[in-house]
This record gives C-alpha cells, sequence and structure tokens, in this order.
C-alpha cells in the first residue's frame, strides 16, 4: 500500500516504522530537526518490543510532494487537527482511507469536515511512545493494540484490507462493528490518566494505589463514562471497573503522553482529553467535578506553554 503518516511523533512514526518495515511504501510527514534528522540518518525506533530502524526513509514537510495515496495514518497531536486536516487534501484520492490514531473523540468529525467524512474510517490505539530525539523515538508499553471500524458498523474490503496490513508488522488488531463504542472507552482511560497523571507529575505505579489519589482517579473515569451515556454511547457496565484494572495491570513507569508535555512545559492535549468533558458534561447536565478542576488547574500552565 501507498501511505502517508500524517504526524510522524510517536504513534505515527512507531506504526509508520513498523510498516515500513514490513515492505509497505511509507512516506513520513514531519518537519524541523525531525524531519532533518530522519532525511538524513533514517528512522529509529528504541522499543521495549525489539529495537529497529527504517533507512532509508522517504520524509517531507510538504503532502503535495506525495500525492494520493490509499491509507493516511493521521497522528498529529489534536491541537494540529483542524490545519494538518487542510493539509492532507493533496494526498486524498477517491479510495484514499484516512484513519485517525489520535487521542480524543472528536478527531473524526473535524478531519472529515475538511476531507469529506467518506473518507474516515474509525480507530483506536492503546500505545505509549514518545519522540525523544530527532528522527528517534521510544515505545514504552508491552501492548500495541488497534481496533478498527467503520463508522456505519459494515464490515467493508477496505476495512478488511487495512486490517490485515497492520496486523502483518504484529500488531494486536481488532475489529468491531460499534468503533464509537470503542473510542469512548479508550476516551475513559486517557482521559482520567492524563488528568491525574498531569496533576500528580508522577507515573502509574506511584499514583495507582495510594488511596487518596485512586478514589479522585475512580471518580474521573465515572465522570467520563457518564458523558459517554449521557451522549447516546452505550459503554460496558463495569467499564470504570475494566479501566481500573487496566491501569493496574500496566507497566509502572508509564505516563501518558499529555503529562509527558505538560511536565517539560510543551503545549499539552488538554482541551481535546480533559476541557472537553467538562465542555459536554455542562452541555449534557452531567457533573464533573474532578474533571472540571483538572482543567482549570492545568490551563494556566498550558496557556504559558502556548505563549499566551
Amino acid at each position: 500500500m501507498k501511505i502517508a503518516i500524517m504526524g510522524t511523533g510517536g504513534v505515527g512514526g512507531y506504526y509508520g516504522g513498523l510498516l515500513a518495515q514490513k515492505g509497505q511504501e511509507v512516506t513520513f510527514i514531519a518537519r524541523g530537526p525531525h524531519l532533518q534528522a530522519i532525511k538524513e540518518k533514517g528512522l529509529h525506533v528504541k522499543s521495549v518490543l525489539g529495537d529497529f530502524s527504517v533507512s532509508p526513509a522517504h520524509a517531507t514537510d510538504d503532502p503535495k510532494e506525495v500525492g494520493p495515496v490509499d491509507l493516511i495514518l493521521f497522528t498529529t497531536k489534536t491541537y494540529h487537527t483542524d490545519i494538518a486536516a487542510q493539509a492532507i487534501r493533496p494526498m486524498i484520492g477517491k479510495e484514499t482511507v484516512v484513519l485517525s490514531l489520535q487521542n480524543g473523540i472528536d478527531a473524526a468529525d473535524r478531519i472529515g469536515a475538511h476531507v469529506g467524512m467518506e473518507h474516515l474510517m474509525g480507530g483506536a490505539t492503546w500505545l505509549s511512545a514518545a519522540i525523544e530525539a530527532p528522527g528517534l523515538i521510544g515505545q514504552y508499553s508491552q501492548f500495541r493494540r488497534i481496533v478498527l471500524g467503520e463508522f456505519n458498523g459494515k464490515m467493508t474490503t477496505r476495512l478488511k484490507t487495512i486490517y490485515e496490513t497492520l496486523q502483518a508488522t504484529g500488531t494486536t488488531m481488532e475489529l468491531s462493528d460499534h468503533i464509537l463504542k470503542v473510542l469512548w472507552t479508550k476516551f475513559v482511560f486517557i482521559s482520567s490518566v492524563s488528568a491525574i497523571g498531569s496533576l500528580t507529575r508522577v507515573n502509574f505505579g506511584e499514583f495507582r494505589h495510594v488511596p487518596e489519589a485512586r478514589v479522585i482517579l475512580t471518580e474521573a473515569i465515572g465522570e467520563v463514562a457518564a458523558v459517554a451515556q449521557a451522549r447516546g454511547v452505550t459503554l460496558d457496565q463495569d467499564v470504570v471497573d475494566k479501566t481500573l484494572e487496566f491501569i493496574d495491570h500496566s507497566t509502572p513507569t508509564l505516563k501518558p503522553s499529555m503529562q509527558r508535555d505538560v511536565e517539560v512545559g510543551r503545549p499539552s492535549e488538554l482541551e481535546s482529553l480533559i476541557g472537553i468533558v467538562a465542555r459536554l458534561g455542562k452541555q449534557n447536565g452531567v457533573s464533573t467535578p474532578v474533571m472540571r478542576l483538572a482543567h482549570a488547574m492545568l490551563k494556566p500552565g498550558d496557556l504559558k506553554a502556548q505563549g499566551k
């Protein structure tokens, strides 16, 4: 397949690297020193599941140079979604599929507004990865999982093709006929741990079994789940317990990508991961005191990081 990685950060760099290793025609869209390093020395991945390199690697900062592709893995930070969605237009052909593996729950609608929802496929990933240095991706989790699904619930030919292409990389793959439920179930997890992690500034293993912190974590998970239910998304009745169990069994040194950004003073995905819970809660009559507090306490630092 001809594949473009729109946003060669931790997620895009890792999965794009795996795809390139398997012989797919991959172009990495990146910028700045990261782009330069990839062009000059290739893309290098340091992973708990095995280090590897893609060299030479095809990379550019201009989607116009790429032209129409079969698949776009859309993996930018959520605050770049709208600008990036406009930028991918030259890579959109009649049959192009755009698969967002971003955090959050509104990415597909935002991208679809620019390129047409018919090009969008639903997807969620469970992966811990980040840029460690220009041209170098670190991958930290024992899990690398992707769930795919068409938004209409149908089992299409294009869905099966992309599933098989990604499965060949060794990634744990699943298909879903209710991808919105999957997206919200993941969001319950990533939103709550991003809030608690960014506030405590410690890793999973250092906050998950502290009684006071666990109470607040549990309340945060419940608030996000309640917002999903109020918006008509039916989650498993034990989604809170399952989310806590997943956190408990995750590598203790893990930190969400948003927390990593907060800790070093970079702009974060605050609005897409935490602010949106407070906003949707208010719109749907759901009380979200923990998430509202997290948003309010993290907002000043985020504005500072943006230079505002």
